[in-house]
């Protein structure tokens, strides 16, 4: 069984041909997925992922996306958070590579969603571009449950500290580039029970779609160039990242 813990299947991309999509993944073994919404108006859609398809929402405000949010979104994600029982607050964070972004609203917006994380108990589904040691200064402030820091590609020693702080790191099709050799060198070296598998479609492609949309299904194949990376089987590999998604986000089935 495979769990992609991060995957935006309520995306436009996938409007035209998602249930076979969704067929496609179940064939080769992806029984859950984690949608993660990234604003106030997609928080309906990825509930509806869970009626349609059975998968596992979260709400989140997502940073790439300050400019439109306001602080009365705050309040509607306070309200699906008490309503409709999610696996985790996210898509939040921040991001420090896309230019023109306002990173003073990117702290507000993270560190009132952290609190509410906090006052939920509920895990975070992180987004960390070029922002690693300013999310883990917010993380040792808030103390929340933990979570998953998606897409990860920070140092062997930031790692660490994500994972004191009860998270685990998410790899997916960036670690399928010959050419990216520390995200290489990252999931083959990190502890084997930090790690969850994840795609981000129809975001970051593996590199065999040569930049096409990506898709659920395509996780068996980015598990099978970890497990060769790791030198273990692709059994072991599923049922260790199954059970360490499982165990961060406990709201899985």
């Amino acid at each position: 069984m495979w769990i992609d813990t991060h995957c935006h299947l309520d995306a436009p991309e996938f409007a035209a041909d998602r249930d076979e999509l969704v067929a496609a993944a179940k064939r080769v073994g992806i029984e859950q997925i984690v949608v993660p919404a990234v604003s106030e108006a997609t928080f309906a859609d990825a509930l509806t992922m869970r009626e349609r398809y059975g998968c596992f929402p979260a709400f989140g405000l997502h940073p790439i996306y300050t400019a439109v949010h306001r602080d009365e979104h705050l309040l509607t994600l306070q309200h699906y958070l008490e309503q409709h029982h999610p696996v985790a607050v996210g898509e939040i964070g921040l991001d420090f590579y896309v230019p023109n972004l306002d990173a003073t609203r990117q702290v507000e917006l993270l560190e009132a969603q952290l609190r509410l994380a906090r006052d939920f108990d509920l895990p975070v589904l992180l987004h960390l571009r070029r922002a690693q040691d300013p999310l883990l200064k917010y993380l040792r402030k808030w103390r929340v449950k933990g979570g998953i820091a998606h897409a990860f590609n920070g140092s062997v020693q930031q790692a660490e500290v994500f994972i004191s702080l009860g998270f685990k790191l998410g790899f997916g099709g960036a670690m399928t580039y010959a050419g990216s050799q520390r995200i290489r060198k990252l999931a083959s070296d990190l502890p084997l029970e930090a790690l969850v598998m994840e795609t981000d479609a129809p975001d970051i492609p593996p590199a065999w779609l040569d930049r096409q949309r990506n898709q659920p299904a395509e996780l068996v194949k980015m598990a099978e160039v970890l497990a060769e990376l790791r030198g273990i089987s692709l059994e072991e590999l599923a049922a260790a990242t199954s059970a360490n998604a499982r165990a961060v986000l406990p709201g899985l089935l």
